[in-house]
């Protein structure tokens, strides 16, 4: 089974819907955010403050390589980890690339409360992104073997499309006996 590899903006839905996914395909869910913060012992605002984006970014690169080569497994990535030319290969070459794609306005109400992400520490989280998504939803779709809305869906809805998407893609036999029935 080849991972299913979740790629799209901060709120999105990346996490849930991919331990969603990955329970019901019977995969394990990796999250590669979470990889770096367990590898560190510190949260990804932490390394932030201290290592800059560049240094968190550089950790990310690390973390992707390490988790692309496992196999069959469900990774929700870092809605910046797209920016590199080497993640975008890495990712494409470990799996299916699916773009879990969100308005800038689901993903300011998705985030408002969180104060776990770095970049929307600032006094207008909504024109920051509107700039993110400028630069980075080409290379999302640039990517994406599968592009699924988000907005306003519940997540087990999603999950159903990615699955069915999924196996218009791919022999039935691949996605695990649950996708079947």
């Amino acid at each position: 089974m080849p991972n299913i590899i979740l790629v799209g903006p901060m709120g999105a839905g990346k996490s849930t819907i991919g331990r969603l996914l990955a329970k019901e395909l019977r995969l394990p869910f990796r999250d590669s955010d979470k990889e770096i913060e367990q590898r560190t012992g510190a949260s990804i605002p932490l390394i932030f403050d201290v290592e800059g984006e560049q240094g968190f970014r550089e950790r990310e690169h690390v973390a992707i390589n390490e988790l692309c080569q496992i196999d069959g497994v469900v990774l929700a990535t870092g809605g910046g980890a797209v920016l590199r030319a080497d993640n975008r290969q890495v990712l494409c070459a470990g799996g299916r690339v699916i773009y879990l794609c969100t308005s800038v306005e689901q993903q300011l109400d998705r985030t408002s409360r969180d104060r776990n992400r770095p970049l929307l520490q600032a006094p207008n989280p909504r024109e920051i992104l509107t700039n993110l998504m400028a630069v980075r939803d080409p290379l999302y779709r640039e990517m994406a073997d599968i592009v699924v809305q988000t907005d306003e869906r519940p997540p087990r809805l999603v999950v159903v499309e990615i699955i069915g998407q999924l196996q218009a893609l791919a022999p039935r036999e691949s996605l695990g006996r649950s996708a079947l029935s």
